[in-house]
């Protein structure tokens, strides 16, 4: 059964064998006109969830970050791929400092695709697209995905797929 940690978080423990687990965490992250202490008591409340996990489960972190992390592979290169896209925010880096911590990968930059592919949010005045829904699981782990996507739904609006 799901389970809610809060208004923006939610996890499911799927099983996967006997004694190997695929926990979802499922999070709708503060936006950038959030105060910054919304911003870390997510982060610390998403921290603590990690904190919960066993090391030896699948873990996937999905959904909306509201967060841009950039391109720079150089700076976070256990973190992100080649292939992110624009510049960092400050959510992105409070994202990036929570999956660096947990040994986690931006899914969505390992990949080579078309912008559009990879491209969720269009800012209302600069027009531009921008990556801000990921799929994250543990660096370890990252074999077992073997593409991520964002497909544009005109009924349900913006899906990331594995």
């Amino acid at each position: 059964m799901p389970r809610p940690v809060s208004d923006r978080i939610m996890t499911v423990k799927l099983p996967l064998s006997k004694d190997s687990f695929a926990p979802i965490i499922s999070v709708y992250a503060p936006t950038m006109t959030n105060p910054d202490e919304n911003k870390e008591a997510f982060y610390n409340q998403l921290a603590s969830v990690f904190s919960g996990i066993p090391r030896t489960d699948k873990v996937l972190l999905i959904e909306e970050f509201n967060a841009r992390i950039g391109r720079d592979n150089d700076k976070w290169p256990l973190v992100i791929g080649k292939h992110g896209i624009g510049k960092c925010n400050s959510n992105g880096e409070l994202l990036l400092a929570l999956c660096s911590e947990f040994e986690l990968i931006v899914t969505n930059t390992m990949f080579k695709q078309k912008d559009e592919r990879k491209t969720t949010w269009v800012h209302l005045r600069s027009r531009h697209w921008h990556m801000i829904d990921f799929i994250i699981t543990r660096c370890r782990d990252k074999m077992d995905i073997h593409s991520t996507r964002t497909t544009l739904e005109l009924t349900a609006g913006p899906t990331t797929r594995c």
